[in-house]
C-alpha cells in the first residue's frame, strides 16, 4: 500500500511539475495535482492522518513555529526572496494543504503501518525531496529535504498533522 501512494504521489508531482512548463496551463495543473494528491488521504480516518481539533491552539501555534523556522533561510536573505503574487495565495495554499494531506497524512499513515517511524519519516521525506527534484534547482533541494524532515518529525513527535500543514501554508504564502 505504502509503495502505491509513494508512486502515485510522485506520478502526480512530476505530471504537475512538468504540466505548469506548458503556457496556459500552469493554474489547472496545480488545481488538478493539488485534487489528485488529496485523494490519497481517502480510506485514511482523520486520526490515522494525524488529524484532529483536540488542543487546536496547541497545534495552530506548532504551525505558526514550523512555519518560523521553514522561512529562516529566506529571512537571511530577504532581498532576494521572491514575493508571491496577490492572485496566487489561493493555488499556494491548495497545494500546500494537499501536499501535507498526501506525504505526512497518507503516505507517512502508510509508511507507519509497514514499518514504523522509522520508516514513516524517511520514506516521506525521501519522496517529498523526489518530488520537488522538477520543480526545484537542484541546489535547492538540500532545503526541501531539510523541511520534509522537519515536518516529518513534527508528525511523529506530535502525531499530529495540523501543524505542518499550517506550517507549509504560511511558508509557502510567505515565499
Amino acid at each position: 500500500r505504502a509503495a502505491m501512494i509513494g508512486a502515485y504521489i510522485l506520478l502526480v508531482e512530476w505530471t504537475r511539475a512538468l504540466a505548469t512548463n506548458v503556457p496556459g496551463a500552469a493554474v489547472a495543473a496545480v488545481v488538478l495535482g493539488a485534487a489528485a494528491l488529496a485523494l490519497t488521504a481517502t480510506g485514511f480516518s482523520a486520526a490515522h492522518l494525524g488529524l484532529g481539533t483536540s488542543r487546536l491552539w496547541l497545534r495552530m501555534l506548532g504551525g505558526m513555529a514550523l512555519a518560523a523556522v521553514l522561512l529562516l533561510p529566506a529571512a537571511a536573505r530577504a532581498n532576494a526572496a521572491p514575493i508571491l503574487p496577490a492572485s496566487l495565495a489561493l493555488i499556494a495554499v491548495t497545494i500546500s494543504v494537499a501536499q501535507e494531506l498526501a506525504f505526512r497524512g497518507a503516505l507517512y499513515a502508510a509508511l507507519d503501518e509497514a514499518g514504523g517511524a522509522p520508516l514513516a519519516i524517511t520514506g516521506s521525506t525521501v519522496a517529498w525531496t523526489a518530488a520537488h527534484a522538477l520543480s526545484h534547482p537542484p541546489a535547492f533541494l538540500g532545503a526541501v529535504a531539510a523541511a520534509g524532515l522537519l515536518l516529518a518529525l513534527w508528525r511523529w513527535a506530535c502525531r499530529d498533522l495540523v501543524a505542518p500543514i499550517i506550517g507549509h501554508v504560511i511558508a509557502d504564502l510567505a515565499l
